[in-house]
């Protein structure tokens, strides 16, 4: 009898769907039906925003890791992310960046790599070559961008400048003439100069071959050097000790992450010795130092965004050659000149970059 209904009840429906006067019972089996349908694409719906909602969660996560302070490499830090926004990377919304700094204390390093490589983050930025021995000591497989390193082929860091293999690329502060015409600058502004301290940090992984540069280039302007070897911060005070009871009327800082963290009380003991002193970087010019004269940091890493962005994109870092300074900066201070009693000949001030009065 119940079969006799059903059957009798469609063919009702279906004789009665041309006068859209179907009964009420089939009306409410067809609203079930599209109620159904409509349920299934609204699930369907939600699981895809859903879905692409966990996909825009999992934002790039990059390590920032340097031997200095976070005020001692504000500039450096702001030109990066400065270079990142540009490139459509903006912090706190679509990247995020762990920052690690070793304030000076250089057997950090590890611990603070080690911390980064736990939180899994997708690129390293390192400044300065022991802070990417120490990140490359840490990961074999996490992308490292080297925002500076003086020598990376030399220190084993990279392969080759063209093709440095595993997770490392990014850019070197190696240029043989930096040496020469930081000395050149100090014959040219103190006239008579014969003997010149040159301040070594020996834990710098370049140290040897910065120092043969330097050595190379005193020999062909006729200077002797004063070789001062450091090896932590509290040998500072005895270095410029030494400077002081030597022959030495200039002082030459060679490139360092570490001097660079330490800069303003190398800037202080230098201007106790009133001897004129050339830097590597603006940093320390910026700090009350006399002139500095090499590769423009600042533009350093913000090429080293460019190197983050090609990463997430999916460029290997082995496929990535190591870059040069294309950009260098001559920086004097003339407020640096007049407290040690020292006149810049014009000659050299018209082709200074940046002239601090």
């Amino acid at each position: 009898m119940k079969n006799f209904l059903r059957t009798r009840f469609f063919d009702s429906c279906s004789a009665n769907r041309k006068s859209k006067t179907c009964p009420e019972p089939c009306r409410r089996i067809q609203n079930r039906k599209w109620a159904g349908i409509f349920a299934i694409v609204v699930a369907l719906t939600v699981c895809g925003a859903r879905a692409e909602a966990q996909q825009a969660a999992k934002i790039p996560r990059l390590g920032l890791l340097t031997v200095g302070s976070s005020t001692s490499f504000s500039t450096r830090i702001d030109g990066f992310r400065q270079r990142l926004r540009e490139l459509g990377y903006i912090e706190g919304r679509n990247i995020v960046i762990e920052y690690r700094y070793a304030e000076g204390k250089e057997d950090r390093l590890p611990d603070l790599a080690a911390e980064l490589v736990r939180l899994k983050v997708d690129v390293i930025v390192v400044g300065g070559g022991n802070a990417t021995l120490a990140a490359k000591k840490a990961t074999r497989t996490i992308p490292i961008v080297m925002a500076v390193a003086s020598d990376p082929v030399g220190s084993g860091l990279v392969a080759s400048l063209a093709r440095p293999g595993a997770n490392i690329t990014g850019s070197t502060l190696i240029n043989p003439d930096l040496s020469g015409k930081r000395l050149e600058l100090l014959k040219e502004v103190v006239p008579g100069v014969t003997h010149v301290a040159v301040l070594v940090y020996r834990e710098n992984p370049a140290a040897i071959l910065i120092l043969k540069e330097t050595e190379t280039a005193a020999q062909l302007l006729g200077l002797q050097l004063q070789i001062l070897e450091l090896r932590g911060s509290d040998e500072l005070e005895n270095a410029f000790g030494l400077l002081r009871k030597g022959r030495s009327n200039a002082i030459d800082v060679l490139s360092s992450a570490f001097f660079a963290a330490q800069r303003n009380k190398i800037v202080e003991l230098a201007a106790k010795t009133r001897l004129p002193a050339v830097y590597d970087n603006n940093l320390f010019v910026e700090a009350g130092g006399l002139m500095s004269y090499g590769a423009d940091i600042d533009d350093l890493y913000r090429r080293a965004a460019v190197f983050v962005d090609k990463i997430l994109k999916g460029t290997k870092p082995a496929e990535l050659p190591v870059e040069q300074p294309m950009k260098f900066e001559f920086i004097v201070n003339l407020k640096a000149a007049k407290a040690i009693g020292l006149t810049i000949p014009p000659n050299v001030l018209v082709r200074a970059d940046r002239v601090i009065k």
